[in-house]
Formats: structure tokens, C-alpha cells, sequence
């Protein structure tokens, strides 16, 4: 298993002085998620969760939903060029009656620390796809006190992040401002992606009563993880995308952006949040 951290050695340059220090950076490395044994995707990723990571890309992929759906998740051995494990390829096998997509008619995907699933700008494959709409779901509100607070609760919870500065993280709390979970990585997909498989990992889907709070910018993709494990709520640091205010209006998300303290824009599914008297 590849760690979360490494130690570089830098000249740091300050008004007080120049001089060498070892400095602490997050790893970033390429995980291979395969399905019954053949590629499907690859993914710049921080090493840890590599199994809930690969099962929550599959549930945004519309593969999985459920626990009972994954019969196995592996490391692959000999991996690495000298024949060790790198513990960079991980396959997930279906549980029996689970539908394979033919993967070679769908694209195999690459997917950067930065922009997710690109390419799949499809709001009908999506809003099809969604094994149990948000609109379905019970009725959800939230303070606007609450959202206020989920910022500063998700930068706290961030551990990695103290020590290195350079992690995306996104979190799961209670319409009370509750935290759920919290995973980091170097691309906020993959820390999404790694909350959604734990959930689905421990029979936690959906996900109907949660908020999910993201560093950074709600992107398409994010707005998608969100709608496809059925997550009424989305919260961001900084600005949404266009598309990805299209899908939550399409599919009833609420999407808020530029959350920070009390300053927020609601983009979508305003009627969820509840303004101070």
C-alpha cells in the first residue's frame, strides 16, 4: 500500500533566510479499477480507501448500488514492473445476476486528479441511470446556520491537509451539522467517490438524508457522484459549473455554492434550505 504522505527535500526561500528542510507532500499515483477482470478506468489518486474508491466510482458509473451487488474486491498481484504488488490495480468482481456493461463500447476512462469523468457530459444518462431519484426520496431541509458551519467542520476534520496543504476533501454530515465521514485525496472525484463507496460498503445507500460538503468547485462531475447515490444536498467552497447547475436543477438537487461563513449562493432546490427569520 502506497502512503498517504512523502518527504521532500526544498530550498525554502523567507525573509528571514534561505536554507534546505525537508518538506511534507501528498502522494499522488495511478489506480487501475478493473470490472470482472478487464480495465475500466484509471484515476490519479492519494493511496488509502483504494476499495471504497473503486466501488463508489462504480455506483456513479450506475453499475452498483448496493452491498449485495459486489461479490469481491482485490489488489491485483504482479502489478508492478518487477512482478510485486504495487497496489495500484484493483478489481471488483460482480456478485452473480449483476449486470455487466460492455465495457468495450463504453469508453475505458482516464481520469485526472482535476477533472473527474470527462466526457460524460450527459444529463439524461444520469437522470436515467439514478437508481432511486432525488426527487424520490423523503423531504430534507437545512438551516442556513447549519450550512454555515460545514466549512470550517470539514477544514477541521481534514488531517492531511494540516500537514500538507495540497488535498481536496469532501464530507458527509446530518441536515444537523453532524459529521458523518471524511475522506481526503489529491482529486475531490476520488475523495466523493471513496465516501460513497464506504457508505455503500457498510449497506449505507442511499444516502437520502445526507449533505455532502466539497473543497473547491462543484463540477459536473461531483453533481453527478451526488445524484447517483441519491445525496439531496451539495455544498461548495467556490463556484459550480453551468452543467452541473443544469443537472441538479434537472434531477432536484439542491446546489449551493461559494458557501463560506454566512454567505452562500443556492443555485438549485432552494425550497430544502431554510432562511433566518
Amino acid at each position: 500500500m502506497g502512503r498517504v504522505t512523502e518527504r521532500r527535500r526544498v530550498l525554502r526561500v523567507r525573509e528571514g533566510g534561505v536554507g534546505h528542510r525537508a518538506d511534507t507532500l501528498v502522494a499522488e499515483e495511478p489506480l487501475e479499477i478493473r470490472l470482472n477482470g478487464k480495465p475500466l478506468a484509471i484515476t490519479m489518486r492519494t493511496p488509502g480507501d483504494d476499495f471504497a474508491l473503486a466501488v463508489g466510482f462504480l455506483v456513479s458509473e450506475g453499475v452498483v448500488y448496493d452491498a449485495s451487488d459486489v461479490a469481491s474486491v482485490v489488489y491485483c498481484a504482479g502489478a508492478a514492473v518487477d512482478g510485486s504488488n504495487s497496489y495500484n490495480v484493483v478489481d471488483v468482481r460482480l456478485a452473480p445476476g449483476v449486470e455487466v456493461p460492455d465495457i468495450s463500447l463504453e469508453r475505458n476512462v482516464y481520469t485526472t486528479s482535476s477533472c473527474g469523468l470527462c466526457g460524460k457530459a450527459s444529463l439524461d444518462a444520469v437522470r436515467t441511470s439514478a437508481r432511486q431519484p432525488i426527487a424520490d426520496t423523503p423531504p430534507v431541509r437545512v438551516t442556513t446556520r447549519v450550512l454555515s458551519m460545514l466549512p470550517d467542520r470539514l477544514r477541521e476534520a481534514q488531517e492531511v491537509f494540516e500537514r500538507t496543504g495540497g488535498l481536496h476533501a469532501a464530507a458527509l454530515f446530518t441536515p444537523e451539522g453532524e459529521l458523518l465521514d471524511v475522506r481526503e485525496d489529491v482529486g475531490r472525484h476520488n475523495a466523493v467517490d471513496k465516501l460513497v463507496g464506504r457508505a455503500l460498503q457498510r449497506g449505507g445507500l442511499p444516502l437520502s438524508r445526507a449533505v455532502l460538503m466539497v473543497s473547491g468547485r462543484a463540477s459536473f462531475e461531483l453533481a453527478q457522484k451526488a445524484v447517483m447515490a441519491s445525496i439531496p444536498v451539495l455544498a461548495a467552497v467556490s463556484a459550480p459549473s453551468s452543467l452541473a447547475v443544469d443537472l441538479a436543477a434537472e434531477s432536484g438537487l439542491t446546489l449551493i455554492g461559494f458557501l463560506r461563513g454566512p454567505s452562500m449562493n443556492v443555485y438549485a432546490g432552494e425550497e430544502r434550505v431554510m432562511l433566518p427569520a
